[in-house]
C-alpha cells in the first residue's frame, strides 16, 4: 500500500514552524487568492521561505541544501546548464553522481522542468531543494557580476530587499539589538508588531498606515490628534498590508471592497510585567495609492474608570445618575465620531449592570466585552438589523436596553416602543449639540408626540486635552480671542489661573497628556416637550434648556479652564464647530 504523503501545512504545524490557526487562515486566503499554501503564508509573513522549502523537502522525500554554505557553493558547475535555463528557471546544477545531474531548485513539483533538462541534457536528474530567495541571490550576485544584493533570509518572495535598520530604529529604539541579531526571514512580523507595541505604550487610540506615492504614512492618534510617526519606504508597503489584514482575519487577496476585521493580542509591559491583552478593531479601505488600514484600539479597562473620572461637573453628575435609574424612556447620547459617547454609556451600564438588572445591547461592532450584559451583534448582511435585534430584545424581557447607534425611522421608533412599554433605553445620535436631537428624530420621521413623550435627557459630549502638569506654566497674556471665546472675564482671570501648555517628555511635546469630557445635559421638562410638540426650531428648544438649567459645552469648558484642567486654546479648537455667534448668545443667557 503507497504511503500517503502529508500535506505541507501538517508538516509546518509539526515542525511548530506556524499554528493550526495561522494554517487555516492561510487555507482560506489560498482559496480567494489562488496561490500555494507555502507562497500565502510567506507573503504573510506567518513563516519564511527557508521553513517552507525544508518542509516541502520533507514532503517530497529530498535533501535541503543551502547555497550560503560554502561546501555547497563550492559544488555549482553551471557549465552543465545553458545560462537562460539557469536564470529563468532558478536552478543550479551541483555536478553528476552516479550518472544523474544533482539539480538545486525551489519547486519540487515543476515536473515540466525535469523532463525538459532530461530531454536537453539526456541525462536524469535528482533534485536538490533551496530557497528560492536564496538561489536568485546566488544568481544575480555571482553569474550576473554581483548586480543584486542577497536578501537576508533569502526572503525574495516577502520583499525586494532587507528593512533597513533605521527605519526599525525609528519605530523602536529599544529593539535594535535584538533586530540585528535576530537571523529570522520576516522582519515585517517585528516591524508590525512594534507599530501595534509602540502605539498602546503611547496612549494612541488609533493607528493609521497610509499609502502615499512615493512612502507609506504611519501615524498615531493620540488625545484626539493625529501625529506622524514615520514614513515608511514604499516597497514595503504590500508586505505590511497583507501582514495586518492577516492578522485581522481578513481576505487579503481582496483589494477592491472595504473589510473588517479585530485583532486581540498580548502587549509586554515596560517595565517586564504581564503587561495586558488589547483588541484591535481593524478597518481596510480602498485608496488611490494602495489600500489604508485603520486599528482602533479598544482597551476595556477605558469603559470601567468610573463616572466620576469622565469630566462630570457635580451638578451634572447628579442628574445623571438620577436619569440612567428611572425605570424607563429614552436617554441620548450625542456628539460627532470619537467624541466618548461609548464610554458614556458603558460607564452607565457598568453602574446599572446588577444581578437584579437585565440588560441586552445591539451593537455594531461590540468593541467592548462586559460580563453579566447580554450583547448581540448586529450583521447588516445577512438581514440581522437594529431593528430586528430591538425586536428580539422586547421578547427577553429585559430591564434595559442599549442600542449602539439610532441611523433611521425604524430604529427609532422601535426604540421609541420599547421606552413606552416601560424600558429603560440608552443610545447615541450623530447631531452637534443636545436640543438638535430633538428636531434630529423628528427628521427621520418619527411623529413629534412620540418624542416629545419618549426622550428623558439628551447629553451632549466633546472630548477635550488636559494640560500636561509636568510643564504647564501660568499664562499671564492669553490671547484675547480664545478669553472671548470661552466668556473668561478679566475679574474671573484674578481670580483664577489660567495656564499654557509648553511641551515636555512626559506629553511627547505637545504640551497636553490625557482627555476628559465637557457636556451638555439637557433634562426634558414641559416647556420642552411642548416645543417639541410643536416642531419648533431647535434653537428655540436650545434656549429653553439653558433658561431651564442647560449648561452649554463652552459653559462646561469654561470651568475646565478656570480649574486649571485645559487651555482656552483648546476649548476653541473643540468648539469651533458651535460658531462664535452661537457661543456669545449662549454665554449671554448663562
Amino acid at each position: 500500500m503507497a504511503k500517503v504523503r502529508k500535506k505541507l501545512g501538517q508538516i509546518l504545524v509539526e515542525n511548530g514552524t506556524i499554528t493550526s490557526e495561522q494554517l487555516e487562515t492561510a487555507v482560506t486566503m489560498s482559496k480567494g487568492a489562488g496561490k500555494r499554501i507555502g507562497e500565502i503564508l510567506v507573503e504573510a509573513g506567518m513563516c519564511s521561505e527557508e521553513a517552507v522549502a525544508k518542509a516541502l523537502a520533507m514532503q517530497f522525500g529530498i535533501d535541503y541544501l543551502d547555497i550560503d554554505d560554502e561546501a555547497v557553493a563550492a559544488k555549482v558547475d553551471a557549465s552543465l546548464l545553458p545560462k537562460d535555463l539557469i536564470r529563468k528557471h532558478l536552478v543550479l546544477p551541483l555536478g553528476k553522481e552516479r550518472g544523474r545531474l544533482v539539480l538545486l531548485m525551489h519547486d519540487p513539483k515543476d515536473l515540466e522542468l525535469l523532463d525538459l533538462i532530461r530531454f536537453r541534457q539526456n541525462t536524469e536528474v535528482e533534485p536538490k531543494m533551496c530557497a528560492r530567495g536564496k538561489l536568485k541571490a546566488y544568481i544575480d550576485g555571482k553569474m550576473e557580476g554581483g548586480a543584486k544584493p542577497m536578501v537576508p533570509g533569502g526572503n525574495e518572495s516577502l520583499l525586494t530587499a532587507s528593512i533597513d535598520k533605521s527605519i526599525d530604529k525609528s519605530v523602536d529604539r529599544s529593539v535594535d539589538s535584538s533586530i540585528d541579531q535576530a537571523a529570522e526571514s520576516a522582519p515585517i512580523i517585528k516591524l508590525c508588531e512594534r507599530i501595534i507595541i509602540e502605539a498602546v505604550r503611547n496612549r494612541a487610540s488609533d493607528i493609521h498606515i497610509e499609502p502615499m506615492a512615493d512612502r507609506v504614512r504611519l501615524r498615531y492618534r493620540i488625545d484626539g490628534v493625529c501625529i506622524e510617526r514615520d514614513n515608511l519606504p514604499k516597497r514595503m508597503q504590500n508586505a505590511i498590508l497583507a501582514r495586518f489584514k492577516l492578522m485581522a482575519g481578513v481576505n487579503i487577496a481582496e483589494k477592491r471592497i472595504p473589510q473588517d476585521g479585530r485583532i486581540k493580542m498580548h502587549i509586554p509591559s515596560e517595565d517586564g510585567g504581564e503587561g495586558e491583552t488589547v483588541d484591535f478593531r481593524v478597518s481596510s479601505c480602498p485608496a488611490y495609492h494602495g489600500e489604508s488600514i485603520v486599528l482602533r484600539i479598544l482597551r476595556p479597562d477605558s469603559v470601567r474608570i468610573g463616572l466620576k473620572n469622565l469630566g462630570f461637573e457635580e451638578d451634572t453628575l447628579q442628574a445623571f445618575n438620577k436619569i440612567i435609574r428611572r425605570p424607563n424612556g429614552i436617554f441620548l447620547v450625542t456628539g460627532p465620531t470619537g467624541s466618548g459617547k461609548t464610554t458614556t454609556l458603558y460607564s452607565a451600564l457598568d453602574v446599572l449592570n446588577r444581578p437584579d438588572k437585565k440588560i441586552i445591547t445591539a451593537e455594531d461592532p461590540i468593541e467592548y466585552a462586559f460580563t453579566g450584559i447580554n450583547q448581540c451583534q448586529v450583521r447588516e448582511g445577512i438581514g440581522l438589523t437594529f431593528a430586528k435585534v430591538l425586536r428580539a430584545m422586547l421578547r427577553q424581557a429585559p430591564n434595559i436596553i442599549l442600542v449602539g447607534e439610532i441611523r433611521d425611522r425604524e430604529v427609532a421608533e422601535v426604540a421609541i416602543q420599547a421606552a413606552l412599554t416601560g424600558h429603560l433605553v440608552f443610545s447615541t445620535l450623530h447631531t452637534n449639540d443636545a436640543p438638535s436631537a430633538m428636531t434630529r428624530l423628528i427628521d427621520m420621521g418619527v411623529k413629534p408626540f412620540l418624542v416629545s413623550s419618549s426622550i428623558q435627557a439628551v447629553l451632549a459630549q466633546r472630548l477635550i486635552r488636559k494640560v500636561c502638569p509636568k510643564c504647564r506654566k501660568p499664562d499671564d497674556n492669553p490671547d484675547r480671542k480664545y478669553l472671548r471665546l470661552t466668556g473668561i472675564t478679566d475679574e474671573e482671570m484674578k481670580n483664577h489661573t489660567i495656564y499654557k501648555a509648553v511641551g515636555c517628555d512626559n506629553c511627547a511635546g505637545t504640551g497636553y497628556r490625557g482627555r476628559q469630557g465637557i457636556y451638555e445635559l439637557m433634562t426634558m421638562n414641559a416647556e420642552i416637550r411642548d416645543l417639541t410638540f410643536k416642531v419648533s426650531p431647535s434653537a428655540d428648544i436650545r434656549r429653553a434648556a439653558i433658561a431651564g438649567g442647560m449648561r452649554p459645552l463652552l459653559g462646561d469648558g469654561k470651568i475646565k479652564v478656570l480649574n486649571g484642567i485645559t487651555t482656552p486654546a483648546e476649548i476653541a479648537r473643540i468648539a469651533q464647530v458651535e460658531g462664535v455667534q452661537m457661543a456669545e448668545e449662549e454665554l449671554a443667557a448663562v
